[in-house]
C-alpha cells in the first residue's frame, strides 16, 4: 500500500514513548508515539531523517519493528513497517498480560471508584 492508501486505515491515538534508530546510526532517539496502526505510526521527536530512510523503532511488549519514513513535517514522521504489527500488544499495559485480563474488563471504559477516589480498570 502506498501513503495515500493508508490514509484510510484504522489508527489508535495514544501517547506512548518509542526508541528509533536510523539506519546507519548507533544511537536511538527517544520519540512521544502520536498514533499507531498495523502498518505504521507517526512520531514526533527530534529527528535528522529524510523520506525513504530505513530505521528500526523499538515497540514496548513487540521489540524492534523494521520500516521506511513515509513522510517528514517539522519535528513528526510517518514510518511504514515492513510487516503489519498487532497495535492492541503494544497499548497492553505492563506487568499485565491482557489474555489474563477477561474480555468484559479490557473492553470497558475505566473509571473512578467513588469510595477510593482512584482510577480503576
Amino acid at each position: 500500500m502506498s501513503a495515500v492508501d493508508t490514509r484510510n486505515v484504522s489508527r489508535d491515538s495514544l501517547f506512548l514513548m518509542a526508541d528509533i534508530t536510523v539506519d546507519g546510526s548507533t544511537h536511538p532517539v527517544r520519540a512521544k508515539v502520536r498514533n499507531l496502526s498495523a502498518g505504521g505510526m507517526m512520531a514526533d521527536g527530534d529527528f535528522t531523517v529524510e523520506r525513504g530512510m530505513r530505521l528500526v523503532v523499538d515497540l514496548r511488549h513487540v521489540g524492534h519493528v523494521t520500516g521506511t519514513v513515509a513522510w517528514v513535517q517539522d519535528s513528526r514522521i510517518g514510518i511504514a513497517f515492513d510487516k503489519e504489527i498487532d497495535p492492541k500488544q503494544v497499548r497492553a499495559r505492563i506487568g499485565v498480560s491482557e489474555s489474563t485480563v477477561p474480555a468484559h474488563i479490557r473492553t470497558a471504559p475505566a473509571f473512578t471508584d467513588p469510595q477510593i477516589g482512584k482510577r480503576r480498570l
